[in-house]
Order: C-alpha cells, then structure tokens, then sequence
C-alpha cells in the first residue's frame, strides 16, 4: 500500500477547510444583504449550529457563546431556539444517512438488529432529558462550558493515545452492550460543552471501534434523540407565540446545510486523521471563555 503523501494530504484537508471557513466567511456578508439584525444573527447561529452539531466541539457551548460574546438578546439567546435550529440538523441527518436508515428500518424484524440497538442507546438521553431539562435551560454558564470543553479535550487526547494499541473493528459489530455505553456518553452530551458527536466517538473508539465508524453510529444514534428534543421544543415555542417562522426557518435551513457538509467531509476526516485538532481548538475556546470572564 503506498503512502499518503503531502499533497494527498492536503488535498483531504481541503473539503474541510471549505466546509469550515467558506461559510464563516460568508457569515461577513450577511448584513450586506440583510437588514433585519436578528435574521443575521438567525443566520450565523444556524450556520455555527450545522457545523457545530457534527464536528465535536460541542454546538450547544458555541450556541451560548456567541450571544454571550456580543450580548445578542431575544429569541435567539434562548434555548428553545437553539433547539429549533436542531431541526436543521436532524434534516442533514436524514437525508446524509437516507440509505442506513432504510436498511436498519429492514432489521426491525431481526432480535439483535442494529435497528434495536439504536433504540437501546437511545434510552440513557432520554431518560435524561426528562429529568434534566429544568437544570439545563437555568444552567447556560460560560464557566460550566469551559470545564466540559478541556475535560473530554483530555478524553480525546487520551483515546487517541491509546488507539493503536488495539485491533479495531467496523459498526457492524456494535453490540447491545456497546450501544447502551455510547448512548449513557450521548447523555452526558446534555451538558453545554460535552459534545454530543465528541463524546460518543470517544465512547465508540474506547469500545474498539474505528474512528469514521464510530461517529457513523455517534450520529445514527443521535437522530431519534436530536428528532424528539426538535419536536418537544419546536412546538412549545409554536405555542409561546414568542417566534418569527422566517427568522427561525433562515436559521433551519441554513444549519440544514452546513450540517450535511459537516457530517459528509468529518467522516472523510476521521479515515486519515485523529480527534487531536478538535481537542486543540476545544482547549483554545475554553482558554477564551475564562479570559473574556476575567476580563468583564
């Protein structure tokens, strides 16, 4: 087999690069086009989300952070809209993994089908959920967030180390057990600066499976999750009568994008290269948090 070499890097670098910064770039020409500030604001969350959600830097942290960072007021700070703009994101799941769902759909008359698998690892967060909600929504805190983020950054680090220690395998030998500890880390993802897709692929690369693979399940385990906290949320704030449906659907179908984008170029990443970079930058924003609170 022959070596990748310098340019062969880069150039698989080069989608994600795109699919990063193109779409930030394209944040600053926004308020050339709209007048309405927060529908620019709707649109950068949404952006910020898409790639947020997938990359595992934590989309809830940056969701906080931002409005934080330049104190943005309204429907836009809240987490009923950020849990809207995960309706974006549940679009770019299931049209990316449109196929992998049909197939697992046909399992569900198999006893050990990864259908039910799913459905096992997707008890922990809800469950979860339920009881967290309350705490959640009262605990939006930049320190809080800044903890998280440098403690699975260590979780990264340490299961990189350790990766090619042992044999790794494809998802398609994912058992119950391996299913239900991804799903009690996707729980955890709760917590504003965990990261969902993060910690699941450390749970998964933990349980011995390879990197593209385990955030292949990492995300098909999070769609019943991210479909039922959309649907809750979604229509608790229909019900508030506090929406704007062309703010909140700017910032839907943007993340709707760049979250297909996010999902298709961080598998592509993951086949060649390891979680270090994302636990770097995770490091570096928790280190801008507590500057910015000590500064204030």
């Amino acid at each position: 087999m022959k070596k990748r070499g310098k340019g062969a890097k880069a150039q698989s670098l080069t989608p994600l690069f795109l699919c990063t910064f193109v779409p930030l770039c394209l944040c600053a020409s926004v308020p050339v086009f709209c007048y309405n500030l927060f529908m620019v604001e709707a649109i950068i969350l949404g952006i910020l989300q898409g790639l947020t959600e997938f990359l595992p830097v934590s989309s809830s942290a940056h969701l906080i952070l931002l409005p934080w960072f330049f104190d943005w007021q309204g429907i836009v700070n809240s987490l009923s809209f950020a849990v809207a703009l995960h309706f974006g994101t549940l679009l770019s799941l299931l049209l990316y993994f449109r196929h992998d769902w049909i197939e697992l759909l046909k399992s569900c008359s198999e006893r050990d089908g990864m259908i039910w698998k799913i459905a096992a690892g997707t008890v922990p967060v809800t469950v979860a959920g339920v009881l967290m909600h309350t705490w959640i929504e009262q605990n939006r805190n930049p320190l809080m967030i800044a903890v998280a983020l440098c403690l699975v950054s260590c979780l990264m680090i340490l299961s990189e180390r350790n990766y090619g220690k042992s044999q790794r395998s494809g998802m398609e030998t994912v058992t119950f057990t391996t299913a239900l500890f991804i799903g009690i880390a996707q729980a955890t993802a709760l917590i504003p600066g965990i990261s969902r897709s993060g910690i699941s692929i450390v749970a998964g690369i933990t349980r011995k499976l390879n990197r593209d693979d385990a955030a292949r399940f990492s995300f098909l385990l999070s769609t019943p999750a991210v479909a039922g906290a959309s649907l809750i949320e979604g229509s608790a704030l229909i019900r508030s009568g506090n929406i704007d449906f062309s703010i909140v659907g700017a910032g839907v179908l943007v993340s709707a994008f760049t979250g297909y984008m996010a999902i298709k170029y961080l598998i592509l990443f993951l086949r060649t290269y390891s979680l270090r970079p994302f636990a770097y930058y995770r490091f570096l924003l928790a280190f801008v948090i507590i500057f910015s609170i000590w500064r204030r």
